[in-house]
């Protein structure tokens, strides 16, 4: 009996390495590139997942699907590749696509602040998962023909069998590991290597290549993450969001490793990937646990330790985060400007048809979302990843909250965010910046998986219907027959909450507290040295930042009535803050550009309206223009960078 339970755990984490490979391999690739480049580069686990769709596809079509928007979509290469064809076309891929992502985005970021280099990073997420997506059609990963190229037998090692694809993708993340490790260490490349990482300016007087080596380094990173997601095919089945999302438990693995141990980021990853799959066994085996994801928890307490005993000797602990932010705008008086805009919204919802007024509803409800992101980030500083996950527990809460009448129950379930909010807040006390948006990334995940899943709170899969609001019998909700949808009267609501928030938003940044918060971004011990409490002043930001996310999310989900797991996720918090950061991240005025930006708002219908492919293709321009914005835009549409901006584009015009 002893000796089956032993065998079927045994099992189980040696299921998990397969996983826990690819995720190894990736973190790898994070510790490749933040050595030579510095950047943390959020978008690594995409790269190698479009490689392996390109792979896949390849061998199933004998075309090459191009990641450029404007070229033809496909290239045919050869009638029936064989995977030596497919694999050498796939590797010079990713080898183009490494230079490319090096010269065009990383270098001319080498100079800029750190989050300019993090929001191009999430611009080029958000491009590599939506050209994979048009890419290979409706049907997604589902409908490649993924033949694994590695053996799939068993092994039998006592009462054990164990997949060999996966025993050879560990033994070929540990070779990848060796490999960079003595690169590095003992060849001319790895000294030059970390020269260039450690002074680039230094590295130059040497007589050493900066390009040279970190084109080199991205070319690698890029090839190597490619490779391993082509082995790890028949293990991951290629789903877009879910390989691309490797990149949470690839980023506890790197800081576990100290961005530095190549060995070590291998390591982790693989004990990672086998401590998950042994969770799952537990979770089925021990069937008082609740059916939600506790293995996806697993990276945010490895990155909160990680962050609470090694944070500040982490390479990434130096770089100062909020210097060279967007200019934050004097505030005297509460500007009118935006208010007439939302007049004028409410006059379009009595004027136009059924397709614009849900288009203003969707745009106002993403504006207030993208108020909470220029609290936290434009006002303070700070950069959370989590804010659609405030955003979905007061939704969700104002479901369980329906016997209170309207605007009781949204406004107690924005509480309930609140305290979310403040509690992950609490990471902010200790660490900022990078390290911030990592944890809050891992927490955004966590509490997708852990409390999303929880089918009393969601649910579960058929998800869970909004009630009606209604205030003093008046209906408010936004459901109606044919061209009647959505009701004006629910649009209206919107836009008066949006004029709400805005208000808050503005009285607080001309009051004290606002003028804190931008004490405590611009300098975080110059603020405490004048007696500002630092940790207060975060957590009020954290928790102003929460209620206004759980806000905007109850009325989502008024909007789309139905909602479940799926309508809050890290994609979700990924996009509003890459909408944001384009419109202007530091200013009230942004979040409501960010909203007319917003999937589904104003901008998709008039996209829609000029061309049959332009809102099809809005998220992957979205990418596009973040991408733009982060190298040659810092402070976003609205910024104060706009006009210089417009003048240095008109004279490389000229040039």
């Amino acid at each position: 009996m002893i000796g089956n339970l032993i065998s079927q755990h045994l099992t189980y984490l040696f299921l998990g390495c397969g996983t826990g490979a690819v995720i190894g391999s990736i973190a790898i690739g994070l510790v490749l590139t933040h050595r030579a480049s510095g950047i943390l580069n959020l978008a690594h686990a995409a790269m190698g997942m479009y490689i392996a769709v390109a792979f896949y596809e390849l061998r199933s079509t004998g075309e090459l699907i191009l990641p450029i928007l404007g070229l033809p979509d496909r290239l045919p290469i050869i009638s029936s590749p064989t995977v030596a064809t497919a694999l050498i076309a796939c590797m010079i891929l990713a080898a183009v696509m490494g230079i490319v992502i090096y010269f065009f985005i990383v270098r001319p970021l080498r100079n800029s602040p750190p989050l300019s280099a993090l929001v191009a990073s999430l611009g080029l997420l958000i491009y590599l998962m939506e050209i994979a997506r048009l890419r290979i059609g409706a049907q997604g990963a589902t409908g490649l023909v993924i033949d694994g190229i590695l053996p799939e037998g068993l092994t039998q090692i006592g009462d054990i069998r164990i997949n060999q694809d996966r025993i050879w993708m560990v033994v070929v993340t540990f070779v990848l590991a060796l490999i960079l490790a003595a690169t590095y260490r003992y060849t001319k490349f790895g000294r030059e290597s970390r020269a260039v990482a450690e002074n680039e300016r230094g590295a130059y007087l040497l007589g050493i290549s900066s390009k040279k080596i970190g084109a080199i380094n991205w070319i690698l990173a890029s090839m190597s993450c490619g490779f391993l997601m082509i082995l790890a095919g028949p293990a991951t089945r290629l789903d877009v969001n879910a390989a691309s999302f490797l990149i949470v438990p690839a980023l506890a693995a790197a800081l576990l490793a100290r961005l530095t141990s190549f060995l070590m980021a291998a390591f982790a990853g693989l004990s990672i990937g086998m401590l998950q799959s042994e969770l799952m066994n537990i979770q089925v085996e021990w069937s008082w646990l609740p059916d939600i994801g506790i293995q996806q928890g697993v990276p945010l307490l490895i990155i909160l330790f990680v962050l609470a005993f090694w944070g500040e000797t982490l390479p990434l602990r130096g770089t100062e985060f909020a210097s060279n932010l967007p200019k934050v705008p004097d505030v005297k008086n509460i500007p009118v400007k935006p208010f007439f805009f939302l007049i004028a919204a409410v006059v379009a919802t009595f004027l136009t048809g059924s397709e614009w007024r849900l288009a203003i509803a969707i745009s106002g409800c993403v504006a207030i979302i993208s108020s909470s992101i220029v609290v936290i980030t434009g006002f303070v500083g700070q950069v959370s990843l989590a804010t659609y996950a405030f955003a979905g527990i007061a939704a969700f809460m104002t479901v369980r909250l329906d016997i209170l009448p309207f605007p009781l129950a949204p406004l107690i379930a924005s509480i309930f965010a609140v305290i979310v909010g403040v509690s992950v807040g609490l990471i902010a006390v200790r660490v900022r910046g990078l390290q911030l948006a990592v944890a809050t990334l891992a927490a955004s995940v966590a509490i997708e998986e852990l409390l999303f899943r929880w089918p009393w709170l969601t649910g579960g899969d058929f998800g869970t219907r909004m009630p009606t609001p209604s205030i003093f019998g008046f209906d408010l909700g936004i459901s109606a027959v044919g061209m009647d949808y959505p009701r004006r009267s629910f649009v209206i609501l919107v836009l008066i909450a949006l004029a709400l928030c805005l208000f808050l938003l503005f009285s607080v940044r001309s009051g004290i507290t606002g003028r804190q918060w931008l004490a405590v971004r611009a300098n975080e011990r110059a603020a405490s040295s004048v007696g500002i409490n630092v940790a207060r002043a975060k957590l009020t930001a954290f928790g102003l930042s929460a209620f206004l996310a759980g806000v905007g999310g109850s009325l989502i989900g008024y909007q789309r009535q139905i909602i479940s797991a799926r309508s809050f996720g890290l994609f979700d918090s990924m996009i509003v803050i890459a909408i944001v950061y384009l419109a202007g991240i530091s200013m009230p005025s942004g979040a409501l550009l960010a909203g007319v930006l917003a999937s589904g708002g104003v901008l998709t219908v008039l996209l829609g309206q000029l061309s049959d492919s332009g809102s099809a293709n809005q998220m992957t321009f979205s990418g596009l223009l973040l991408l733009f914005a982060a190298i040659r835009l810092p402070s976003g549409i609205l910024g104060s960078d706009f006009k210089r901006t417009k003048l240095k584009l008109g004279s490389l015009v000229k040039s």
